[in-house]
């Protein structure tokens, strides 16, 4: 398939890169060390299940989710589009 410039597989390497970065930004997020017995945020009680399903934990759930709700993507755009470019 002819893609101007792009090489052949050119798609598939931007896909590629796309959630290689996903990953690395999952595991740069991810918690490690000892657990905290009680959330920094709310001061509740964190229960033992989670701190030792999830080494490194420092909040409880429903803070953390509300954490996790605030966090947004970095929004790289991998195709360089003429629209893009133009915005």
């Amino acid at each position: 398939m002819a893609n101007g410039w792009a090489q052949d597989g050119a798609v598939q390497d931007q896909i590629d890169d796309t959630v290689a970065d996903a990953v690395l930004t999952a595991r740069a997020r991810m918690p490690s060390g000892a657990s905290a017995r009680w959330c920094a945020v709310c001061g509740d009680d964190i229960p033992e299940a989670r701190r030792s399903a999830l080494p490194g934990v420092r909040t409880c759930v429903p803070c953390q989710s509300g954490r996790d709700a605030t966090i947004r993507g970095a929004g790289i755009n991998r195709r360089g589009s003429k629209d893009s470019q133009l915005r």
